[in-house]
């Protein structure tokens, strides 16, 4: 007779914050596909043909929008922050906190009128730099990698004892 045991997996990290890049950081898809659409209705309204591959295109475009923002996924844990592909899961990149240097956030105008940004942050040690783009209100996500980051370095630093 066979018996079956169950494995556990090793325990994943907790996440503390997650995200997708917004549906803003995209906008030019939108205004592609806008445009696309406008010819298709034009070609439609004065008879001319080939209206159903520009409706067909811009319908492309929406999709290639949906399908890029899932693209990445946005991770913080307790002990490092994450760039995974959500279609397999893989990780791209990652910096552990210990190793977090300079937080800046880099926004254009459109991004700022729109209340995205590029969050990149620096490695203490080596050239590494992990871009997180299309993030809603940047500040607000570079102040929590570095409120992160403290809280890490302090606990590695300064362990509680129970003495």
């Amino acid at each position: 007779m066979m018996t079956l045991r169950a494995v556990s997996k090793p325990e994943e990290q907790e996440v503390v914050w997650e995200a997708f890049p917004s549906w803003a950081h995209f906008s030019w898809l939108y205004l592609l596909s806008a445009i696309s659409g406008l010819r298709g209705a034009l070609f439609f309204r004065f008879g001319v043909g080939g209206w159903e591959m520009w409706m067909g295109g811009a319908g492309m475009l929406i999709v290639c929008a949906a399908i890029l923002r899932r693209w990445a996924h946005y991770e913080f844990t307790r002990d490092q922050i994450m760039v995974r592909n959500s279609y397999t899961g893989r990780e791209i990149h990652s910096i552990p906190l210990s190793n977090v240097g300079d937080v800046e956030v880099q926004q254009g105008r459109v991004a700022d009128f729109f209340g995205i940004g590029t969050v990149l942050v620096h490695a203490r040690s080596g050239d590494r730099l992990l871009s997180l783009r299309g993030v809603s209100d940047p500040e607000a996500v570079k102040m929590r990698i570095e409120a992160l980051a403290w809280k890490h370095n302090r606990a590695v630093n300064h362990p509680l004892t129970d003495s």
